[in-house]
This record gives structure tokens, sequence and C-alpha cells, in this order.
């Protein structure tokens, strides 16, 4: 069977003297009740009031908790944080396409990139070839009002390869490489990625673009 604890026996010895009853106590004079103790008095034995104490009197105000204490003074310059690597550099992605089915393909990853969340003023559209037809419609109204349309930043602009230069950067940039003059692509793609904040989409030959950019996307 399972032994069950004990309780403890206290011995007579160990707990003292036994106390009467109070009900068979004598009657004692009742001690005076001392009065008020002066506030500035601290009490015999112990220390003077603590510092939340005196807060409350009017003494010294309390000590700020250690989040909100000024920082201690260094004894060297402090190091600056390195940026981070994603933040600098912006992700390519390739979408294989022909020369002459690289407008169609940079037209359909803009579709993607609106579906998916990206705002109109967020993408910037540069071709090494013949011009989007957006952008030779707005052009024939002057360069003036076409690029006023850039500095709105409202919608999508396209824009020539050879003009990037003039344009400001914007989070995504998607170059297609239609065709144009020779080396067009190798000229075209270092100013894309330039001017791409976070994403840079890139429709053309892969073997020619890869060459370019010296690494495989």
């Amino acid at each position: 069977m399972p032994l069950t604890p004990e309780e403890p026996q206290i011995h007579e010895s160990a707990q003292g003297p036994r106390v009467t009853p109070a009900a068979s106590r004598t009657a004692q004079t009742p001690r005076p009740v001392p009065g008020p103790r002066p506030a500035a008095v601290p009490r015999p034995g112990r220390p003077g009031p603590s510092p939340a104490a005196a807060s409350r009197t009017g003494g010294a105000p309390r000590p700020a908790p250690p989040a909100q204490r000024a920082p201690l003074a260094t004894s060297g310059p402090v190091a600056p944080t390195a940026p981070s690597v994603s933040a600098a550099v912006p992700q390519i992605q390739l979408i294989p396409a022909s020369a002459e089915g690289a407008l169609d393909a940079a037209e359909e990853a803009v579709d993607l990139l609106l579906d998916t969340g990206r705002a109109p003023g967020d993408i910037l559209v540069l071709t090494t070839g013949d011009p989007h037809p957006w952008a030779a419609h707005e052009l024939s109204f002057g360069e003036a009002a076409y690029w006023a349309l850039h500095d709105a930043g409202d919608d999508v602009f396209y824009a020539d390869a050879a003009q990037a230069e003039r344009a400001a950067d914007r989070p995504v940039v998607v170059l297609a490489a239609n065709g144009g003059p020779a080396g067009a692509t190798a000229t075209s793609l270092p100013t894309a990625l330039a001017r791409a904040g976070a994403l840079l989409v890139v429709c053309g030959d892969p073997e020619q673009i890869n060459s370019v950019l010296g690494t495989g996307v």
C-alpha cells in the first residue's frame, strides 16, 4: 500500500510555552495610543523616506525609468549601419522573347504588375526599338506635354530607352529589347537597372541579356 505522508509532529519544546487563550487572560490596562509621528522624523532603526515617498511629499523627483533616460555617452564614434543589399540592388526578372515579341511580353508584364497591386505610377517601360504606341501618340502633342505626363507620375510611362537618362527613378522598370540599333540592349540595360528601385523586368533574348549582365538571371 502506498504510504500516506504524515503531518510533522511539533514537540512542545520546539513550540515554546503555550499561550493562554484570550478568554482566560486577566484584564489589563490598555496601552496609551501614541500620537501621530511627525512626517519629517524617520522611524527609529529605519532609513529615511524613500525617493518614491519623497516625490509624493514634494521632495526630490522620481528618477526616470531606464527606457526614458538619456543614452550614455560613448567613448568613440559609432559605426553607421550598413544598408541592406536587397534594398540597394533591385531584383531582375527575365522574360524570354524575340525582338518582335518583346513589346507584347512587356505589355503582359505590366498587366500582371497592375493585377498584383502595383500602382500605375510605379512603372516605367523602356523600349530599345520602335516606340510603344502610347508614347508615339503622346509625342504627337509635343515633347513638353509628353514629359509633363512623366513628371505627374500618375500613370505607366513609356519612353525610348535612349532617353532613359531623362526619366526619373521608379520602383519597377520594364525593358523591352525590341530591336533598335546594334548594341541598343547592351547600352540600355545598365541605365534601366539604375532607374529601377525594386524590380527590373527584361523582355528579350536570354543569351544576349545574360552576356550583358555577366551572369544568369
